[in-house]
């Protein structure tokens, strides 16, 4: 079985020089929700060079990097192989020479899908962990991830956490201490702090619509804000599948905009003009958990005031009333009285201008991604840990 070359990837060339090439792994490439922070991983890279692999190529997997290889093809026998590698291990053969011996594989399913490339290239495995992927209870009755999990612990070198508080559901589930790196991912940040063109005059709220994301708490402090006679407007970029609990809110309260998913620069320009991002992330009833969303440096970066939930990452990277506001997970109330003090141009140029310094210094994209490729290359010089466990 062969691991065909994607039409965007040529086995030849394209790598730039002195870049060595790497596999990175996953399962399906180009997500829209994901495009930014995958991509930001790799953005300081000067050493290595990203060959993304998976079994499913989106429309807009180019996004995310220019090489691009799908594991089977796409003839008649590319589901077979594809099958094959996802449910016995059957490990493809690479088209090419030259490529570093580590895997970084995204999200815990993700290391769990790629260790039969891991041993068939007798490479380190580093897995990146970005929250749900470990705290999902469904994650872990009867699926290949826990199937494979010991054996994916066993292989891997480093397990990178978006956040610590993802680190400690990493050890909640096994992973032993030594294993665990916490590496927020950046942002690109501009050289000075953006400025809209007019006045801030709106809240907005960038990602999917799914219970972790606190939508239920915003409609109904929108409706706790609309009694009040606050009417400034919340704009809804992403989709999901509570759009109808937020389509029912516009039937019931002015100044709702559903805007569908935007292209990257156009969530920035909206980001630049609001009043606020608002991230009240809760845990979801199925475990499922924010490791620290990439809105939230991307918000801080375009010196947009945060309002967060005080757990998880998103209070490891904002602190409170110097950065951002945070509240606590599933208050409506709470939420509703954080979105009137940014009402206060005062207050909310303030939290801003903090915020836009702190990502600067802290959450800057390319220092992030130069820690995570040093970490790359340390795991290539140790070698191959062992993997004696089975699939």
């Amino acid at each position: 079985m062969t691991l065909t070359v994607g039409p965007s990837f040529s086995a030849a060339g394209g790598i730039p020089p002195r870049c060595t090439p790497f596999l990175v792994y996953r399962d399906r490439i180009g997500a829209p929700s994901e495009l930014a922070f995958l991509r930001r991983q790799y953005i300081g890279f000067t050493r290595l060079e990203p060959v993304w692999t998976g079994r499913l190529l989106l429309p807009q997997a180019t996004e995310v990097g220019s090489h691009l290889l799908r594991i089977g093809g796409d003839g008649p026998l590319g589901p077979l192989r594809r099958l094959l590698f996802r449910y016995c291990g059957v490990a493809p053969t690479i088209p090419f020479e030259g490529l570093a011996p580590v895997v970084h594989a995204q999200f815990a399913r993700g290391g769990a899908l790629a260790l039969p490339l891991v041993r068939a290239l007798n490479a380190s495995l580093v897995v990146t962990l970005h929250g749900g992927d470990v705290g999902k209870d469904k994650n872990w009755s009867g699926t290949l991830l826990a199937r494979r999990w010991a054996a994916v612990i066993e292989a891997t070198r480093h397990f990178v956490c978006v956040s610590a508080a993802v680190a400690d559901v990493a050890a909640r589930r096994g992973v032993p201490e030594g294993k665990l790196v916490v590496l927020p991912i950046g942002v690109e940040v501009p050289d000075a702090r953006p400025f809209p063109l007019s006045a801030p005059t709106y809240h907005l709220f960038v990602g999917r619509f799914v219970e972790k994301k606190g939508i239920p708490a915003i409609a109904d402090a929108v409706r706790r804000l609309r009694a009040d006679g606050d009417m400034t407007p919340v704009v809804f970029v992403g989709d999901g599948p509570l759009r109808p609990m937020l389509e029912a809110l516009t039937r019931d309260v002015s100044g709702i905009e559903l805007a569908g998913w935007l292209t990257p620069d156009a969530v920035r320009a909206r980001m630049a003009g609001a009043w606020s991002l608002l991230v009240p992330s809760v845990i979801a009833a199925n475990g499922d958990t924010e490791g620290l969303p990439s809105v939230v440096p991307e918000a801080m970066a375009q010196g947009c005031a945060v309002i967060g939930s005080d757990e998880g990452g998103i209070a490891e990277a904002i602190r409170h009333k110097v950065t951002g506001l945070l509240v606590p997970p599933g208050d409506a109330a709470a939420l509703a009285d954080a979105m009137r003090d940014v009402g206060d141009p005062t207050t909310r140029n303030r939290l801003g201008l903090a915020g836009f310094q702190a990502a600067s210094t802290d959450l800057n994209a390319r220092l992030q991604s130069l820690k995570l490729e040093n970490f790359l290359l340390e795991a290539a010089a140790e070698g191959a840990s062992p993997a004696s466990a089975t699939l």
